[in-house]
């Protein structure tokens, strides 16, 4: 998946809780929908890059797919299990390269990021100016302003992905100032029940995005020499579960990578 076919965060989460209604309706067992959620996707990122740009309707493919899985675990009386031999794939290798996958390697390759950032560049940010930077790229994605966003990025800019293979996120790094302002505005841009604020991550100041008063998507910026070099965006559902249920004593939700 390119940055192209990035997908805005409502949509992500509609389709999310619409598959989680399918398979709660066939299966009526509330705890095997999840399940059967995530096999779906699992089919889905299992298929080539190819073969997912030639799917016009995304969503109707994976709810004929979760359809199929339900029926597959519990075929009705006299018919036999059915699982359509199209949709049969396991997660690519590309997915567990994602910053802060499923995995437990895989925060590997974020450390790895970040140690060459500081390598690299000899200007770390001050807390003042990482506050300002992030402000800014707040105002840019609120008022959808491709070429301010882009401005605040290195040209050779990174951004990270981490849906964890449970929602339809980008699977791949995305690079340059251009690409990466196009899929954070299609991801973040301003829409009806979308809300995107400033917040500390990992004791910086990042970015929260919620639809309808849900945490949906965790930002946390690197930046180095006055812009930004690195985004990790954590779309992951167990990830975010601690920022949808913060506890008044705990203090502030947990970093999600």
């Amino acid at each position: 998946m390119e940055h192209g076919d990035a997908v805005p965060i409502a949509e992500l989460l509609d389709e999310r809780r619409f598959l989680l209604e399918v398979a709660c309706r066939m299966l009526d067992r509330p705890g095997e929908a999840e399940s059967v959620v995530e096999e779906t996707y699992r089919r889905w990122y299992g298929l080539s890059e190819a073969t997912r740009r030639r799917i016009a309707a995304p969503r109707s493919w994976l709810t004929n797919t979760a359809g199929g899985i339900c029926l597959g675990r519990h075929p009705p009386p006299g018919r036999a299990a059915y699982v359509p031999d199209d949709v049969v794939g396991t997660v690519p290798d590309t997915v567990a390269d994602i910053v802060g996958g499923t995995q437990p390697e895989c925060a590997e390759p974020a450390e790895r990021a970040r140690r060459r950032l500081r390598t690299r560049y000899s200007c770390p940010a001050t807390p003042e100016e990482h506050d300002a930077l992030a402000r800014s790229v707040r105002e840019a994605c609120a008022s959808e302003d491709a070429g301010l966003l882009a401005s605040l990025l290195r040209p050779d800019v990174t951004a990270f992905f981490d849906g964890g293979g449970k929602v339809r996120a980008l699977i791949g790094p995305v690079r340059g100032s251009r690409h990466v302002a196009h899929s954070l505005l299609t991801l973040l841009g301003h829409r009806p029940h979308t809300a995107l604020t400033t917040h500390p991550v990992n004791g910086r100041t990042g970015l929260v995005a919620r639809y309808h008063h849900q945490v949906a998507a965790v930002i946390g910026l690197d930046i180095a020499d006055h812009h930004i070099a690195l985004v990790w965006v954590v779309l992951n559902p167990d990830k975010l579960r601690s920022w949808n249920r913060p506890s008044p004593l705990a203090g502030p939700p947990a970093t999600p990578w």
